[in-house]
């Protein structure tokens, strides 16, 4: 018997109308205006999607994708926006296909070098197969002379194929010659996920788009609507976003641990309603290793703690909502394997999303509260006699496990947030997605 129809959200990133951007590799030529993109929500049935086995049992069900074009002629991929990763890849389509590459192809999603005129491999000996940025480094195929690369993920994600080059295309933006991996397999962990030909990686590295195309800020807001998200590429000074600002975190010495072109940023403490949680600075800082970093991630859905700071969380968050909510109480239960702060709500009811205690991260010069709607997530399918199970959005790392606090884009919805490589920072201030869209657009 086929499985029940499940169903995931995309928040997908479509070209808006055409805007001035520099020309590509370039810095943005003095005065020109940034460039915006609308995103949007769309419903895509996850059982018509390709289903790999999984190699860890933690998973995610939404991602933010964004719509490129690529090669010459230009092919339509779909890529997840990921500020937590540094190397692009696509799915590259190849005369033997299986599993995932097969089920992306037959839907018109997968990357075909071999139409593309602007392709080229990337051998062995050149500098970009050389980078050191990447997790794992590259290496060389002693046949092809081609350099290969490998990448996976906290998820259980992860991807197989060649370092090639090609020609990206925003909009009507100059194409930009860019590195990325031609994928041969790639694996979702994810059961009831979201299958995308590749993934656009924005972090801070050699290898990033945002490198490669010398994108010196950017910023977004993820709308909790269908339609009134924006992303915004370049400078742009909005009058009507007083944002506050913390510094990226760099340690002066390199540590094996610690991520060093991720989007750090100094947690210096939690919140529950207006009580501070009793977490020593220490746990919430990173250690002699680099381990305990906080990054801020549009590549994952939730948000992670820790054991220590997530369990000072989680007895907070129930007590205070103990009037509220019965709790789950069931230790064999955790929603992806990481979200174990679970409740009863009547079938057909929403908890009251307005009387919950909001969440407040802390940083250093900036703070972000997570409240109302986006503390507690409905999880599919899941029943205790005629109730319904609801989690904290908040996990717990160490049972995925990561080593960092990871804060993901769910936690950014009605957020500016913004990237800025410039001055080492990252700039933050809630805002209604509608409302920024509508008035970006008188802007530009």
């Amino acid at each position: 018997m086929p499985p029940p129809l499940l169903v995931c959200l995309l928040l997908v990133l479509l070209v808006a109308v055409p805007r001035p951007w520099s020309v590509a590799g370039e810095p943005p030529r003095p005065g020109a205006k940034p460039r915006a993109f609308p995103l949007r929500a769309r419903q895509v049935p996850a059982g018509a999607l390709p289903r790999p086995p999984s190699k860890l049992r933690f998973h995610h069900n939404v991602s933010l994708t964004v719509s490129l074009a690529v090669g010459t002629p230009p092919q339509n991929v779909t890529m997840v926006l990921d500020t937590g990763s540094e190397l692009s890849w696509l799915l590259c389509a190849t005369a033997r296909q299986g599993g995932a590459a097969a089920g992306a192809a037959a839907m018109g999603e997968s990357f075909r070098p071999r139409a593309s005129a602007t392709f080229a491999a990337v051998p062995c000996g050149s500098a970009q197969c050389s980078s050191r940025d990447l997790p794992a480094p590259p290496s060389c195929d002693g046949a092809s002379r081609q350099c290969r690369v490998s990448l996976s993920y906290a998820d259980g994600s992860a991807s197989d194929g060649a370092l090639a080059t090609d020609v990206f295309a925003v909009g009507d933006a100059p194409p930009l010659r860019s590195a990325f991996g031609c994928m041969s397999t790639a694996y979702d962990s994810s059961p009831d996920g979201v299958a995308t030909a590749g993934l656009l990686g924005m972090n801070r590295g050699t290898l990033s788009f945002v490198t490669q195309a010398s994108t010196r800020r950017f910023s977004y807001c993820i709308s909790d609507r269908d339609d009134a998200g924006v992303l915004l590429l370049g400078h742009s000074d909005l009058p009507f976003l007083p944002l506050n600002y913390t510094p990226l975190y760099q340690p002066t010495l390199p540590l094996p641990y610690f991520d060093r072109v991720a989007y750090s940023v100094q947690l210096l403490g939690i919140r529950v309603g207006g009580k501070p949680l009793p977490i020593p600075a220490s746990v919430l800082a990173p250690d002699h290793t680099g381990a305990g970093q906080t990054m801020v991630d549009s590549g994952t859905q939730f948000t992670f703690l820790l054991g220590d700071a997530y369990s000072a969380l989680k007895a907070e968050f129930l007590k205070q909502t103990k009037p509220l909510l019965p709790a789950l109480d069931d230790p064999s239960f955790a929603f992806q394997e990481a979200l174990d702060t679970c409740f009863h709500v009547p079938a057909g009811r929403s908890p009251p999303s307005a009387r919950l205690p909001p969440v407040t991260l802390m940083f250093n010069g900036a703070e972000m509260s997570v409240a109302g709607d986006r503390l507690l997530y409905k999880v599919p399918g899941e029943h205790r006699g005629a109730d319904g199970v609801w989690c904290l959005t908040f996990g717990n790392a160490d049972m995925v496990p990561l080593t960092a606090y990871v804060i993901g884009h769910h936690h950014q919805m009605n957020l500016w947030v913004e990237y800025d490589l410039e001055r080492g920072r990252v700039g933050l201030a809630p805002v209604k997605c509608d409302v920024a869209s509508e008035r970006l657009g008188l802007m530009l």
